[in-house]
């Protein structure tokens, strides 16, 4: 593998890190939206990821919506309440939202090393031609 390569590969990495990244935010910031029991909850979203053949690094194969069935609570005094009184929230894990937003930050921030090695690499290599 090239200097070249390595600096391309890890940037595949950094790409499905920022869209796990970008899914987890969506995901954190509607967990507490409300809707009536007759619509479907807010889907949380899951980046499905998958090895570029021929070892050329990591895509993101689809992006997945979970269950729009999400919880009901009660909630008599809501605006959005049915006759029984309840509301419907998305079924999201505060969590694991949360852990899966720290595994992405490191994913992210291990890939933009590997990039600045390479980048050092490359320079120090350039030096001893000189």
């Amino acid at each position: 593998m090239t200097i070249f390569g390595a600096i391309g590969i890890a940037s595949t990495g950094l790409t499905v890190h920022r869209k796990w990244l970008d899914a987890v935010s969506d995901n954190l910031a509607n967990v507490s939206t409300v809707r009536g029991t007759g619509e479907d909850a807010f889907r949380q979203k899951y980046v499905v990821a998958q090895e570029i053949q021929g070892g050329g690094g990591v895509q993101v194969a689809a992006t997945v919506e979970g269950s729009a069935e999400g919880r009901l609570v009660y909630e008599p005094d809501h605006p959005l309440a049915d006759e029984q009184g309840y509301v419907r929230y998305p079924d999201i894990d505060m969590s694991s939202q949360m852990t899966q937003l720290i595994m992405a930050q490191r994913g992210y921030q291990a890939n933009a090393a590997v990039v600045d090695r390479a980048k050092e690499t490359y320079a120090a290599a350039l030096q001893i031609g000189r």
